[in-house]
């Protein structure tokens, strides 16, 4: 039995490799059109800002996230083939996990990937761990340079944490702190509260919203590759995401249709209480979706679970972990949203429109 697909997408795909440990992790990208000049360092500049190390708010594990391209350039230029990456695992310490071996660690793959495959990477949890996002982040920085010349853009930030929240949404100073918050003053008290979870050995998670501009109208499907349905399995597949939701989400459930409809007059929607998207397929308006992360299982309490054996035990999960994964995740929700518009925009106008 195989270890699952590792490969996303339709018309532009990527597939991702590497375990979290192990020498080293890498995605191939297929179907980008040919002839695009791609800038490696703003790739990089977008790595960095998921890489360990690189957000004060996260893990002290301290990878330089420096990306090799092996293929799939010219004369720094897209050729059409596959664009081959790897990156390196330098800061790995796979003996801090030595002592878990044999136990299932609360809020992990672990206890899942053995009962599926009978058998599980111990080092940190191999293709499970967050580590994996990085080949995403390769992926979707991009995508964002291609999409960027067709008047697209994508910014998230994170929105809450815990259960602190912020309504406020000034994009333009949301890059000015570790958590991307669109209010700079709220971002001061999300990062306290991080660090409070930190210092008490405990961890936190939050919430953060995406808004894609520019998008033009008629890109998604109408049945089963809905536009909205193509970004809740992107974000869905991202580890800790636990909910998602576009426009007004859950809470449309509590409109009635008068306040929820988004009507329209001459000048087009009156509203956008949908989110950008209509019907699966989008209505040239501003593109928001939410996704919810949980609190990072890995903490330095004690706790109970199994071994291996089926004994009960207890355990404390020592190691470099993040007290929330939000402040970093926020670059791979870009990126994978980056992924699935250059998708739907491949298979609505081809690719080179």
């Amino acid at each position: 039995m195989t270890m699952g697909h590792n490969s996303f997408g339709t018309e532009f795909t990527f597939t991702t490799f590497g375990e979290s440990h192990g020498q080293a992790i890498g995605v191939v990208l297929d179907g980008i059109e040919a002839g695009f000049p791609i800038d490696w360092k703003r790739v990089q500049e977008m790595m960095d800002r998921r890489r360990p190390g690189g957000n004060p708010l996260g893990t002290k594990r301290n990878e330089n996230d420096t990306l090799t391209v092996l293929s799939g350039m010219y004369d720094g230029k897209t050729t059409g083939c596959p664009i081959a990456i790897i990156i390196p695992n330098n800061d790995q310490h796979g003996s801090d996990y030595d002592a878990l071996s044999d136990v299932y660690r609360p809020g992990h793959a672990d206890y899942t990937y053995q009962q599926k495959w009978g058998l599980r990477d111990s080092r940190g949890g191999g293709r499970s761990s967050g580590r994996e996002t990085a080949c995403r982040v390769a992926a979707g920085a991009v995508a964002a340079q291609i999409l960027e010349q067709k008047g697209i853009s994508i910014q998230a930030g994170t929105v809450q944490i815990g259960n602190l929240k912020t309504d406020k949404r000034d994009w333009s100073t949301a890059r000015s702190n570790p958590l991307s918050c669109p209010d700079s003053e709220k971002a001061e008290i999300f990062g306290q509260t991080i660090e409070q979870a930190r210092m008490h050995n405990d961890s936190v998670g939050g919430i953060i919203e995406c808004v894609v501009k520019g998008l033009p109208s008629g890109l998604g499907e109408p049945t089963f590759d809905k536009l909205e349905a193509l970004l809740a399995h992107a974000m869905m597949s991202i580890g800790a995401a636990k909910g998602f939701e576009v426009g007004e989400g859950f809470h449309a459930a509590e409109l009635p249709g008068s306040q929820n409809n988004d009507q329209m007059d001459g000048h087009g929607f009156l509203t956008n209480h949908a989110g950008g998207i209509l019907g699966g397929i989008s209505t040239g308006e501003d593109l928001v979706f939410r996704v919810a992360f949980k609190p990072t299982p890995s903490i330095a309490q004690t706790q109970k679970t199994l071994n291996t054996n089926g004994e009960e035990v207890e355990i404390t999960i020592k190691g470099r972990h993040d007290p929330c994964i939000v402040p970093r995740a926020v670059v791979v929700v870009e990126a994978m949203t980056a992924t699935v518009m250059l998708d739907a925009w491949y298979m609505a106008k081809g690719r080179n429109a």
